[in-house]
């Protein structure tokens, strides 16, 4: 698999972005084949040091091209750098998607840029910006997504801007970081809202208590022929969006997998990060984490949500407005925690 990496550099002061595709240095081994990428900047010496607030970066792949931000901090390089992995279903490197207006991405990208750390932000392939990349929606696995996070930590670990390369993930995005982190090999990772327990079991527990007593019946009969590897061809009609034929083989290959088995192995630094009014991953999550790995350092912090905004009641009517107002910021006791974290971890390294 050959790939370049082309960088559209957008400075604050809004002049026209500088567009570079160059020839790669060296190919590097990967999950999903040899890719390219490209770290000369043959004009750096003469410019003063730009303040930037995100580049713009483009992972060509053997299927399409991967899309992605990257938050860089205003002081020169070399940084450490985080990739940024989003949570489940059409959510983009923002935060955002059709039913979705958060900018939490964005802000904790931002934020973490401020601080001295560099956080790239991506599209997930099929999803927004790389949505062209495919593949069909019944050829997608979770694998697929862990392996295109490969792609990009040696992406990020090629280039001499950046010392250390550590993941930060988001809810089901957690999972992506752990099962790509042997290759990747994070030097640090985060989970922000991550399942600690199977997803199915979460997604038991979602529908328990959003379902009539027989449709949750009829769901929980499916859900355990996914677990065994079987596909569903009839699925009622009130469970067609999330049963389709088409999403059953990724929800097969995310059944595979349990987050506490996995983070039991992990030897890097990890924090855990729980929100005490997240409607979506319980506490219990976070205590499995916790429990798999003593090394983990795990923090709840009070009144943050899913979305990473502070809300302070559980009700649906006080937690719609951090899923619907892009305005709304991020908690603030969550970019310290992350900030003091990768200080002892990461920047001590440099």
């Amino acid at each position: 698999m050959l790939a370049t990496l082309l960088l559209l550099t957008t400075s604050v002061n809004g002049a026209a972005p500088e567009v570079e595709c160059l020839p790669p240095p060296r190919p590097v081994a990967s999950a999903v084949g040899d890719f390219h990428l490209s770290v000369r900047h043959p004009h750096a010496a003469l410019a003063p040091t730009p303040r930037l607030v995100g580049q713009w970066c483009e992972l060509t792949t053997q299927t399409g091209t991967l899309h992605a931000t990257l938050d860089l901090p205003a002081q020169p390089a070399p940084w450490p750098v985080l990739v940024l992995h989003p949570g489940s279903g059409p959510t983009d490197r923002n935060g955002n998607g059709p039913l979705l207006a958060t900018d939490a991405y964005k802000q904790l990208g931002r934020a973490l840029a401020a601080k001295g750390f560099a956080v790239l932000r991506i599209d997930k392939r099929a999803i927004a910006a790389s949505a062209k990349a495919g593949p069909k929606e019944d050829q997608l696995t979770i694998e697929t997504y862990a392996a295109d996070a490969v792609a990009w930590a040696h992406s990020l670990r090629a280039d001499p801007r950046f010392t250390t390369v550590g993941f930060i993930g988001h809810s089901e995005g957690w999972l992506v970081g752990l099962i790509a982190a042997n290759e990747a090999r994070w030097q640090v990772m985060i989970s922000l809202c991550g399942p600690g327990r199977p997803l199915q079991t979460i997604l038991r527990e979602q529908l328990k208590n959003n379902l009539p007593p027989k449709l949750y019946l009829q769901a929980d009969a499916i859900l355990k022929d996914l677990e065994a590897g079987r596909k569903v061809e009839n699925t009622p009609q009130e469970l067609a969006a999330l049963f389709r034929p088409s999403i059953q083989p990724f929800l097969i290959s995310l059944f595979r997998y349990n987050c506490a088995q996995l983070v039991a192995k992990m030897q890097m630094p990890v924090l855990i990060i729980s929100g005490s009014t997240d409607l979506q991953v319980a506490q219990e999550d976070a205590l499995a984490l916790a429990k798999a790995n003593p090394r983990a350092q795990a923090i709840t912090i009070e009144e943050m949500n899913h979305v990473l905004k502070r809300v302070k009641g559980s009700s649906r009517w006080e937690q719609l407005p951090s899923y619907t107002d892009a305005s709304l910021p991020l908690h603030p006791q969550l970019v310290p925690e992350i900030a003091k974290f990768l200080t002892e971890h990461l920047q001590r390294k440099n």
